[in-house]
């Protein structure tokens, strides 16, 4: 019988649209190319469809019933059946019509011209050496078995079948820990390894602890899911659970995913790892808490020596009253917050700690010492979003600001720029949206705004980046030139960046139009002039002798100049922060040579009366 559409199919769901090469094939078809006999009949009403693997033996015979090739154990073959995934697999014209019209368990007699097998023009499956390919030929198919295939590889190397559906979203990758029932098959059923049957087989994930394929496998694999992963040879690499894998063809294995830890490398270098224990409620990240989030954490802290020292418990010492804390105020040790904003709500995880990220750099608790390492226990109970400004009038909104302002500063003094910096950058986000409703309001609105792109300044110069410093004042001055301290903050960074004229010029235009501003703009100018003065000094070091040589001689090499560091500078006369606090400006950072000595050089040679020089 042909091959045609069963009866109703206009009522079904439409096929995904057939690709171009798909289409050039079937229009190739030569009429009557195909017929179909149904030898036995199979059970159930679901036939095979793109995207299962199709598992069938297979006998190939000539009109005369000479038999070409099987898979049969009984007509020559291996015993082995054979495995495609339509719509993946390459295969011949005709099992890729014939197959969509098999029941499970059913045997057929498919009729083909040569066309609709090996003798297809382009046929993308080679035949076998001596096959008859431009003969007509049956093909004897036993539809064994079909399910829904996940292909792992797009060669094909490896497959997954799912037995029973796992939970949740995620899946194991590296470096993960996993636990994992695993029993290797050949294709024939025999088996040939397995874990202990005491306990599931536990490896790290990315550690080649297991066949690469398998890995692979796993890898898309949820918690508690079962599936038989198809392995070919390519996949089959060396690895504790199989040191032996050479001249096998094919492994199938069956595997429980029974659970595994997520382990995340904070640092990249081994050292503030976190292993989430128990699993969250919600979707990474977006369920994750948000800066400025308000914390709800139980924590237990271990000492890692001998002993196992347990240094704080918030059951034990805080009358079984959980933490509260906002993160991105610095009021845990850094590897702290940073492991719990990476957790869901119901979340435990172990957290091994550095003592740089601990409290070498925080306040240590009495039972802790120096340089040592910790481990955390943590469980987030859950978070409260930072606040909406969206509907508060303006004095709320200036209520709030000060509020984060004022964490900001005190974050700030503690030395925390970066954080303190975050602070006064998410209030300028918020005062986009600001929109003063009269002149007072204005007023208010401008002194906050500039305050704390000041601050902002005054956090990149402490962090050395003179030139974003720079940037935030400008902000200011781009508004009103005559701001005195956006003047003064920007003569700073000029100063620390080695340009003395720009500073000058700041400082000079502060007393201009701020006499009380005249004692501090002095102090800076006489630090400005003592900076001058030593790179002039080292200027004339460096190249003493480059003029006093005659026509041809070479003057001797230049000493190696210190830099302004080694000198020791004093800073300028200290001068009121808009954090709200007395200090003096940053000391410059060391810089480059030409940075020093430019353009104090250039006066240098003109003094000199050299107009012109090139410097190689």
């Amino acid at each position: 019988m042909e091959v045609d559409e069963a009866p109703g199919s206009e009522y079904l769901p439409k096929k995904k649209k057939q690709t171009s090469e798909e289409e050039k094939r079937r229009k190739n078809m030569p009429p009557g190319g195909l017929k179909k006999a149904v030898m036995r009949s199979g059970g159930g009403d679901a036939k095979p469809g793109e995207g299962d693997q199709v598992v069938f033996h297979c006998t190939i015979r000539t009109l005369d019933g000479v038999i070409v090739e099987s898979t049969r154990l009984e007509h020559g073959g291996k015993g082995i059946p054979m495995r495609h995934v339509l719509g993946k697999s390459k295969m011949i014209l005709g099992l890729l019509e014939g197959f969509p019209t098999m029941l499970k368990g059913e045997v057929a007699m498919f009729k083909m011209k040569p066309e609709l097998h090996y003798g297809e023009v382009d046929c993308p499956v080679t035949a076998p050496e001596g096959f008859p390919s431009h003969d007509e030929l049956h093909f004897e198919i036993e539809l064994l078995d079909f399910f829904k295939a996940k292909v792992v590889s797009e060669d094909l190397g490896v497959i997954k079948q799912i037995i029973h559906e796992g939970c949740g979203w995620e899946s194991p990758r590296e470096p993960y820990e996993v636990k994992a029932w695993i029993r290797a098959k050949l294709a024939d059923g025999k088996l040939i390894s397995t874990n202990s049957k005491e306990e599931p087989f536990f490896f790290t994930f990315g550690k080649a602890e297991l066949p690469k394929g398998l890995e692979m496998g796993i890898g898309t694999m949820t918690r508690g899911e079962k599936a038989i992963v198809y392995v070919s040879s390519q996949y089959l690499t060396q690895s504790p659970f199989m040191p032996a894998v050479d001249g096998l063809e094919e492994i199938l294995f069956e595997v429980e995913l029974v659970h595994f830890t997520q382990v995340r490398d904070m640092l990249g270098d081994g050292r503030l790892i976190k292993r989430r224990i128990v699993d969250g409620k919600g979707d990474f990240p977006m369920d994750c808490p948000l800066h400025d989030s308000l914390l709800h954490v139980h924590y237990k802290g271990t000492l890692l020596n001998e002993e196992k020292t347990v240094f704080y418990d918030t059951r034990v010492d805080n009358n079984g009253e959980p933490l509260e804390f906002s993160s991105g105020e610095g009021l845990v040790p850094d590897g702290l917050e940073m492991c719990v904003r990476l957790m869901l709500p119901g979340e435990v995880a172990i957290v091994t700690c550095p003592p740089d990220y601990a409290y070498d750099k925080f306040a240590r608790p009495a039972n802790v010492p120096e340089g040592a390492y910790v481990q955390w226990e943590i469980e987030l109970l859950g978070f409260e979003m930072p606040k909406d400004w969206t509907g508060l009038n303006f004095q709320e909104i200036m209520d709030e600001a000060d509020k984060i302002k004022a964490t900001g500063n005190r974050l700030f003094k503690e030395g925390k720029f970066e954080l303190a910096k975050a602070k006064y950058e998410k209030v300028l986000r918020e005062y986009n949206h600001v929109n003063p409703q009269d002149e007072e309001e204005g007023k208010i609105f401008l002194n906050s705004r500039n305050s704390l792109h000041l601050n902002v300044a005054a956090c990149y110069q402490k962090m050395g980046e003179n030139k974003k410093s720079i940037e935030a004042c400008n902000k200011v001055l781009d508004a009103n030139p005559a701001h005195v301290k956006a003047l003064y903050r920007r003569g700073v960074a000029y100063m620390s960046a080695g340009d003395f004229d720009e500073a000058r010029s700041d400082f000079n235009m502060m007393i201009s139009v701020d006499k009380s501003s005249e004692p501090d703009a002095t102090a800076a100018l006489l630090k400005l002039k003592q900076m001058e003065q030593k790179a002039e000094k080292k200027a004339k070091k460096q190249f003493k002798g480059l003029f006093d040589k005659k026509p041809g001689e070479i003057s001797g090499e230049p000493e190696e100049i210190t830099s302004a560091k080694d000198e020791g500078q004093e800073d300028v006369n200290p001068t009121r922060d808009d954090v709200g606090t007395s200090r003096e400006a940053p000391p410059p950072p060391p810089v480059g040579l030409f940075s020093r000595i430019w353009p104090v050089g250039r006066r240098f040679f003109h003094a000199l009366g050299v107009e012109k020089c090139s410097i190689l």
